[in-house]
């Protein structure tokens, strides 16, 4: 198997139904300002300001954009995507998982003295290239995103299996219209629930994947799904290049000022008239202020009112990523009907600095942070729009507008 096979194994990631994806696990580390860090220059750990923002696991699909995962040029992405989605423990071949308490350097050359290129973040992955020993000990050549570089091996676990799936997420794209999750691995068992094209479902067992079934989980429980009907591909969190940390920061700014004006401006525009009312005549209060706290009150007006898979009427019945775009379509922001497509939307932050309004991300699920532990969000056909622990499953992302 060449090098670049291996590489894109590796790092493989079935293509999405949308571009961009950042994703906070929960098994991701707290980034806080002033935590330890490795240093730029002797590579010993360090207290070091940074962007609160910058230890968010950072899925693949943002960090390169348009640009492929690995070698677009050799053109074997296709081929292997195709190899990963059967499951191959050789996906984990060379990969060294950064272990450390924010992040260390990747050096353009092996030494300490050398500029940094990026930044390997805890539990993120790397293919190791090689191996050179110099005289203030071992580096690793590495290839992580877009990254190219070097690190100190001391801050890598290699060849670790356990630890690379550990810190992994195996999700099932959809590809097809709508996609039913079954309480059994049969067309015969009943449907539990539905998903939308595009939509990432968490892979969580793989068990009967020859018989053309993987378990994965959504916001109705575990259920089944059809290989036929979906892409099989691992996601690690990889290194953020220099360049695409800048990129990144100035987006993060650019976000929350264009969020903020949008907010004012809708709230300037909106009158002391009601919403429209649904078929109950309930009346509802137009949007008013320009912070989360703000979508939060304006959003839970609607609790009670029905589910509806693929809606987006807040009144007569919407889903629950129908339910975020509404809610905040009414501030001015525009979101996509798609609960994978809002892990790129805004800017990260961690599951400490989650504050109301957030969008917080799951399997095949979204809603809006409502504060207190609390998520506002349109659950299912049985209970609507309502509120539920935020914890209640693994969150995958947590993302901010304003």
């Amino acid at each position: 198997m060449t090098t670049n096979m291996k590489m894109a194994i590796s790092y493989s990631i079935a293509a999405l139904a949308v571009v961009g994806s950042i994703s906070l696990t929960s098994t991701a580390a707290s980034v806080t300002a002033g935590a330890s860090a490795i240093s730029s220059t002797t590579g010993e750990n360090e207290a070091t300001q940074f962007s609160t923002y910058a230890g968010v696991s950072l899925a693949v699909n943002d960090i390169l954009k348009d640009a492929t995962l690995i070698a677009a040029e050799s053109q074997l992405a296709e081929n292997a995507i195709e190899e990963v989605a059967v499951g191959p423990d050789s996906e984990y071949e060379n990969i060294a998982i950064a272990q450390v308490d924010n992040y260390v350097y990747i050096r353009a050359e092996a030494t300490s003295d050398s500029d940094y290129v990026g930044k390997l973040y805890d539990n993120s992955a790397a293919t190791v290239l090689e191996t050179v020993e110099a005289s203030d000990g071992t580096w690793l050549k590495i290839t992580s995103g877009d990254v190219t570089g070097y690190v100190k091996s001391e801050f890598v676990v290699q060849d670790n299996m356990d630890l690379a799936k550990e810190v992994s997420t195996r999700f099932a794209t959809v590809t097809t219209e709508t996609l039913y999750v079954r309480e059994e691995p049969t067309t015969d068992a009943d449907i539990i629930d539905l998903q939308p094209l595009g939509d990432d479902l968490v892979v969580v067992d793989e068990e009967d994947i020859d018989s053309g079934w993987v378990k994965v989980t959504c916001n109705a429980g575990d259920g089944y799904v059809s290989t036929d009907y979906v892409t099989i591909h691992t996601e690690f969190t990889v290194a953020e290049s220099k360049e695409a940390e800048e990129a990144r920061i100035a987006k993060e700014e650019a976000a929350k000022k264009a969020a903020k004006e949008a907010a004012k401006k809708a709230a300037a525009s909106s009158s002391s008239s009601s919403a429209p009312a649904a078929a109950s005549n309930k009346s509802y209060s137009a949007p008013s202020g320009s912070d989360g706290s703000s979508v939060v009150a304006y959003g839970a007006q609607f609790v009670g009112n029905p589910y509806v898979y693929g809606g987006t009427s807040l009144t007569n019945g919407t889903d629950c990523s129908g339910f975020v775009m509404s809610v905040y379509s009414a501030f001015g922001v525009s979101l996509p009907h798609s609960s994978s497509a809002d892990r790129s939307v805004g800017y990260g932050v961690s599951y400490e600095e989650m504050q109301p309004g957030d969008i917080v991300c799951y399997s095949g699920h979204v809603g809006i942070y409502a504060g207190n532990g609390q998520l506002l969000h349109a659950s299912t056909r049985r209970t609507g729009i309502t509120y539920s622990n935020v914890n209640y499953k693994k969150i995958l992302a947590i993302r901010r507008i304003f």
